[in-house]
């Protein structure tokens, strides 16, 4: 058993990985039994969690180490990674079917009340030392910390839910979906001429590539492939294609965030909340997602396979245990973060997944404005953090 000096660490056996596998298989099908599209969407959680742990793919930090270090690395594996799923993307949406599978993708409103939501999902970023992703892999992984920015992203979530029409009702210019207004030829060719622009100015700015999210390291063979690390480069396409299947299978590109919404929900109609009282739960879909189960939520199903694959993931590579100490600077960040990020996210229609990935990969204007409001948030939160 290992143990480490700061805090109480609980390791897990050696035998761990097989259990782990075992119990994840059975997850797998019993959902197949329920649903094949449940059991497929579980499949795709799964490898999205391995992928985000292996490589450590996050965004925060990310973005926190090109502040203060103008270390690239990171900013490099995403900018690939809107590169691939933008050009894949544009063929499926263009057609909007495949087989006979309707497929749209994750267009929203722009206005002051989704700039507003994504300025304080960015400070919640840096505050909780994660995105909406990061907080489910490094959570699987066992970090009790995160686990508690989980539980208070879906109280933010749902209190965000519950004054979304008000932020809604602020001035705005709606949807604006590119590949509709010019056309997905030349839309795919202005995304990617943005992505050239946004690298220039990082490197203009001093950036540099740091371990540089093009080494691969040393070479790709069976056991690191199963317990890491994996190179960020490879973890980019690989998250890329995952989300084009998450398109095909869903019908929708991957989202984190509101299934933290709908979990919220749930949780307080447990403790007496009725939805009638709220505009946004009272009907429509939101209403029949919140009545059934979360297993007939796709958002959901996914969330809780990527927690499985990042549970997987570090049983593999020996790094699953539970850091039970939590000083009360670290759990009143949690909570802070947590809260901020899960309120920011519903007003900005999504996070770094929802609205800034899949945003842009479909097309949205939406995601070229999250990004900007949210890097701005970013940058006031580490330079407030620093000082």
């Amino acid at each position: 058993m290992a143990t480490q000096s700061a805090g109480l660490n609980t390791a897990y056996p050696r035998g761990l990985p097989m259990l782990v596998a075992l119990f994840l298989v059975g997850c797998g099908v019993a959902l197949f039994q329920f649903s094949a599209r449940s059991g497929q969407l579980l499949i795709l959680g799964l490898a999205l969690g391995m992928t985000l742990y292996h490589a450590s793919f996050g965004f925060a930090g990310a973005y926190r180490r090109f502040i203060t270090d103008r270390d690239m690395s990171g900013i490099t594996a995403q900018l690939i990674m809107l590169a691939v799923v933008i050009v894949l993307f544009a063929p499926l949406l263009a057609d909007g079917q495949l087989l006979g599978w309707r497929m749209v993708g994750a267009v929203a409103p722009v206005g002051i009340g989704m700039v507003t939501g994504a300025f304080l999902f960015g400070i919640g970023m840096q505050l909780a030392g994660g995105c909406a992703s990061g907080t489910l892999f490094t959570a699987g992984g066992g970090s009790v910390r995160m686990m508690i920015v989980l539980v208070f992203f879906c109280v933010g979530a749902f209190l965000g839910s519950l004054h979304l029409g008000w932020w809604s009702s602020l001035p705005g210019i709606g949807a604006v979906s590119l590949g509709k207004t010019w056309g997905w030829p030349v839309a795919v060719v202005v995304q990617l001429g943005a992505l050239c622009l946004i690298y220039t100015v990082c490197r203009r700015l001093g950036g540099h590539h740091g371990d540089g999210a093009l080494d691969v390291g040393s070479p790709f063979h069976w056991k690191r492939l199963l317990c890491g690390p994996w190179p960020l480069v490879a973890a980019a396409v690989i998250l890329a294609l995952l989300n084009v299947l998450t398109l095909i299978v869903a019908g929708h590109p991957w989202s984190v965030t509101w299934g933290y919404t709908l979990w919220g929900a749930k949780a307080a109609a447990i403790a007496g909340w009725d939805p009638v009282s709220s505009t946004f739960w009272r009907g429509g879909y939101a209403r029949g997602a919140l009545d059934r189960s979360i297993l007939q939520d796709s958002v959901s199903v996914m969330n809780l396979g990527i927690i499985g694959g990042a549970a997987l993931a570090a049983a593999l590579a020996g790094k699953l245990r539970l850091s039970l100490s939590l000083s009360a600077p670290q759990l009143l960040s949690a909570i802070t973060g947590g809260l901020i990020l899960g309120y920011g996210a519903r007003l900005a229609y999504g996070c770094n997944i929802g609205a800034f990935f899949s945003g842009i990969a479909s097309g949205s204007l939406h995601g070229w404005v999250w990004i900007m409001a949210a890097a701005a948030g970013n940058v006031v939160a580490v330079r407030v953090l620093i000082r």
